[in-house]
């Protein structure tokens, strides 16, 4: 059972990497139309400033804390010491497990030429992987027609897992609106797509734990996510420096009437 503590109004779900990989493998075996988060920096202040998408992310069945920052975070409000569990990181780990239980997988998002790389590496690393199928919706609002066709399909094809990569914030509305329509545990896993495909290289492991990941991808897309980065980083900065400060005040005063 993982058990969750509050960052920032995010109820963040805690525990190994090996107990994430099991929750979600049983809530597909359950076919439990459910979804999980993998939340970042940008997730938590995005749910923050947003009170709607919020919503969205607290009513996952997992919200992974992806991003180390979120990690420690969890340790800095009281909660224990927490590793990162990065859907880059989960993706292969799932495929993995996912194999050895017998259960399918079906991947949703980015784009034809994405989801052929994705699919050959994972056919290739775990050939007893049944893969049911995959889908590149096009760039735009998708027609109630369309979506119910998709969603047909999706569920005649019942895969245990369901692998969403649409980018924050727009995969977690995704899940949660088709939450209780499409008979999967559904996974919203942004980046993990691009990666695991190997079209996009990640940081060394040493680089990653010094936190220098949100760098290298802005290095990679500048004109797209210096913005995000400038305004989201910044404000998640200030937002855990304020919380951190009135738990402080609180302490003290607490102390002080003791």
């Amino acid at each position: 059972m993982l058990r969750r503590h509050q960052v920032l109004g995010t109820w963040v779900s805690t525990g190994p990497a090996a107990a994430f990989v099991d929750t979600v493998l049983q809530l597909g075996a359950a076919r439990s139309s459910a979804y999980v988060c993998f939340a970042n920096v940008h997730m938590l202040v995005e749910a923050h400033r947003q009170p709607a998408f919020g919503q969205v992310v607290n009513a996952a069945a997992v919200v992974a804390p992806d991003g180390s920052p979120v990690a420690a975070a969890v340790r800095w409000f009281g909660g224990p010491r927490q590793e990162r569990v990065a859907g880059m990181d989960a993706l292969p780990l799932l495929l993995q497990e996912a194999a050895r239980r017998g259960q399918s997988v079906y991947f949703y998002g980015t784009t034809p030429e994405v989801l052929a790389a994705l699919t050959a590496r994972a056919q290739a690393e775990q050939p007893a992987l049944r893969i049911v199928g995959s889908y590149s919706p096009p760039f735009r609002p998708l027609t109630p027609a369309e979506d119910e066709a998709i969603v047909a399909s999706i569920n005649a094809a019942d895969p245990d897992l369901l692998f969403v990569a649409l980018g924050c914030p727009r995969q977690e509305q995704w899940m949660a609106a088709h939450q209780g329509r499409i008979r999967a545990c559904m996974l919203g896993v942004g980046q993990a797509f691009l990666t695991y495909a190997g079209l996009e290289r990640r940081l060394p492991v040493w680089a990653r734990r010094l936190w220098l990941e949100w760098a290298y991808r802005l290095w990679l897309e500048p004109r797209r996510l210096w913005r995000r980065y400038l305004l989201t980083n910044s404000r998640f900065v200030w937002l855990i420096t304020q919380r951190l400060g009135q738990r402080l005040l609180s302490t003290s005063s607490h102390q002080q009437i003791g």
